[in-house]
């Protein structure tokens, strides 16, 4: 008797707790992870998104392109974000694993080269990029700036900003062995914020006041110069899931996609695709 008494007070509860619009827990769950040019974009989102469906809870971390796509890869998370396509050998782990590393495509971006604010240098060609972080320039004045050593700053290897970078810009060779390697575009941007001498590059959305962003082959990183393709380091951004997705998380990423969505993007710095 006490039995059954305890199942209606709960069975009331529940349903007047439904009824009021409140939730107990969250009944689903969306796990995103990876890349750190990402991270601002996810983190609103899903902030906006929570705020529309109340019975959504979303967990976002970074960790890099690569970890994004893994936790693709070992159903570890539900969207993996990457600043850099997947590679082939990942699509085919994916496929092994029963996998279908699946691309949509959120945002554009620009990677802007950064310097010291104090520092004279306005622009670079792609050429003396290259040379700065292959070892070949190593002093400010070879390239029109005052008699002082360049810092070269860089992301690790995990991370889709490098890959990227070290395509576009390097040619894939290989960045001199002295680079200072930071794991996050905040943490490059806040070592080159502090040192006089620093080069460094982030992706748009993380260009502020404490550094300098200079034009590359007398082009701005800019949403018009990513958008007709005159800035020579742009990329696409990616939301990886397995397959299409579907339920909850596709509801989120076409928010994403949504007007709500890219004015996001776009207030985060980045470049919106539509």
């Amino acid at each position: 008797m006490k039995n059954k008494l305890f199942l209606k007070v709960m069975a009331a509860v529940t349903g007047i707790a439904l009824l009021s619009g409140g939730y107990a827990f969250a009944a689903k769950n969306i796990t995103i992870k990876g890349s750190t040019t990402l991270l601002p974009i996810a983190q609103a989102c899903a902030e906006a998104f929570m705020n529309q469906h109340l019975d959504v809870d979303i967990s976002v971390q970074g960790g890099g392109s690569g970890v994004g796509i893994a936790s693709i890869i070992d159903d570890t998370a539900d969207i993996g974000d990457a600043s850099r396509p997947a590679k082939d050998k990942e699509i085919a782990k994916g496929k092994e694993n029963g996998v279908d590393v699946y691309e949509n495509v959120v945002a554009l971006d620009g990677i802007a080269v950064i310097i010291h604010p104090g520092n004279p240098v306005t622009g670079l060609t792609n050429d003396q990029i290259k040379d700065i972080y292959t070892g070949k320039i190593s002093n400010w004045k070879e390239v029109g700036g005052n008699d002082a050593k360049i810092v070269v700053v860089s992301r690790d290897s995990s991370s889709g900003t490098f890959e990227t970078f070290n395509k576009l810009a390097l040619d894939d060779e290989k960045v001199r062995p002295d680079a200072l390697l930071q794991a996050s575009n905040q943490a490059v941007a806040m070592t080159i914020s502090r040192t006089k001498g620093a080069i460094g590059y982030i992706g748009m959305g993380y260009l502020s006041d404490a550094v300098k962003g200079v034009e590359v082959n007398g082009i701005s990183p800019t949403k018009e110069n990513v958008i007709d393709g005159s800035y020579i380091l742009a990329r696409k951004l990616f939301m990886y899931t397995n397959g299409k997705p579907k339920g909850a998380t596709a509801d989120f990423i076409l928010f994403v996609l949504s007007d709500d969505g890219q004015k996001i993007v776009e207030k985060e710095g980045f470049v919106p695709i539509k």
